[in-house]
């Protein structure tokens, strides 16, 4: 934290300045140890005016964010910079203020004697236990800087294939929410219009028209009602797929079982899998713990629950081919290899092996999903569009010919 301090030295001469410090007492001791009598001292924050303080319930840190920090402080560390000069310099030249805060924790840990790991530990939502995990072993064998550089390399693999993965799915949630927008438009401002057209003329309008009508006036009449009703509904089903366990498990079921879109989700968790486990492997943590460590940050539970299974059975004495096999969600080539890297003492070259096999599977995945989506979505909006405008044009055409 950083405090805003009034004080008067042994001379009588008032000072007055900021002070970096875990909390208020720190500071006070701090600046006690230079002779310095305090006048006044609070949170910086607390001076600033309202409309100018930091909402940090919006503040957040990227994984971008991360890799360029593990970046840094490998090359700081390869430059035989010491720990706490490391994280105090890093602290001071990021932008981003939550980052910062946390940085500032971290050197005021290491100076109470705290480990890096046990510092960045108390940022979990910074720092993953897959991280604070890394560094800790790390520190266990003294090499520091090659942890961090596997993480950054790590971090940057792992968000590029996410970010890629995501951008595939905008588009087309893109083009649905616009296609729905669209039909909401007509039926709501333009269909009314023609209707009364139609109901003006006295002639039966074709059951596909009516049905279009029905919609529009439906719409028109009790449009609010339905919007406030699927604003709840998706509430609710957001709420049942986050916060609950039953939510949770169907959620990440439907990921995996989706036509296209599950066989993406699918190579994108075996990725991360053997990505996370060669990464820790390469660092000496013991294979049981990462895979636990593995679990934790799958984000999917039938995945979490098959490595902790696995964890388990590995205990019991079983081979880690052996404990992976019999699952239909880890394909058989898969434990195969981990079969013939355990029985060759090659295991981590056939992890990076199979994550690299994965990491383009999944951006193949990705080319072919994007190129089977987009003609779909724009066929799919050209004749719900084009069908719209047609019934209602048709029995206008036919009045008019009529006349």
């Amino acid at each position: 934290m950083r405090f805003v301090f009034k004080a008067v030295n042994s001379e009588g001469e008032e000072k007055s300045g900021t002070i970096e410090a875990f909390n208020e007492d720190a500071a006070i001791s701090t600046l006690q140890r230079r002779d310095l009598t305090i006048l006044n001292i609070e949170k910086e924050e607390d001076t600033v005016p309202i409309w100018e303080r930091r909402i940090k319930f919006f503040e957040s840190v990227s994984n971008r964010e991360v890799v360029i920090l593990s970046r840094q402080i490998a090359t700081l560390f390869q430059a035989d910079v010491s720990a706490l000069e490391v994280f105090r310099l890093l602290s001071n030249a990021t932008d981003n203020p939550k980052l910062r805060d946390a940085l500032q924790d971290v050197v005021s840990d290491l100076k109470g004697g705290s480990s890096i790991s046990d510092a960045m530990a108390k940022h979990e939502d910074i720092f993953s236990e897959f991280y604070v995990n890394m560094v800790k072993s790390g520190e266990e064998t003294g090499k520091l800087s090659e942890t961090f550089l596997y993480l950054a390399d790590y971090l940057d693999r792992n968000y590029e294939l996410i970010n890629k993965t995501k951008n595939a799915l905008i588009y087309p949630a893109f083009v649905v929410l616009t296609f729905i927008g669209v039909m909401v438009l007509m039926l709501t401002t333009i269909i009314p219009n023609i209707t009364q057209i139609i109901e003006a003329s006295d002639q039966t309008p074709p059951v596909y028209t009516q049905v279009v009508m029905g919609m529009s006036d439906f719409l028109v009449a009790y449009g609010l009602y339905l919007l406030v009703f699927l604003a709840l509904a998706g509430y609710g089903l957001w709420y049942y797929v986050t916060e609950t366990e039953d939510g949770k498990r169907l959620l990440s079921e439907l990921k995996i079982e989706i036509p296209y879109i599950g066989n993406l989700y699918r190579k994108l968790y075996l990725s991360r899998i053997t990505d996370n486990m060669n990464t820790m492997l390469a660092s000496g943590i013991p294979m049981t713990r990462g895979l636990e460590i593995t679990a934790d940050i799958m984000e999917n539970d039938v995945y979490e629950d098959i490595l902790r299974q696995a964890v388990a059975d590995i205990k019991s004495g079983l081979s880690i081919a052996e404990a992976l096999d019999g699952h239909k969600e880890i394909p058989g080539i898969m434990v195969q290899m981990v079969r013939i890297g355990e029985e060759t003492g090659e295991l981590r070259n056939i992890l990076e092996t199979l994550s690299d096999f994965y990491r383009r599977e999944v951006e193949n995945a990705v080319d072919s999903l994007v190129g089977l989506i987009e003609p779909a979505l724009i066929l799919l909006l050209g004749l719900g569009v084009g069908g719209l405008l047609a019934s209602v044009l048709m029995p206008i055409y036919n009045i008019s010919s009529g006349i």
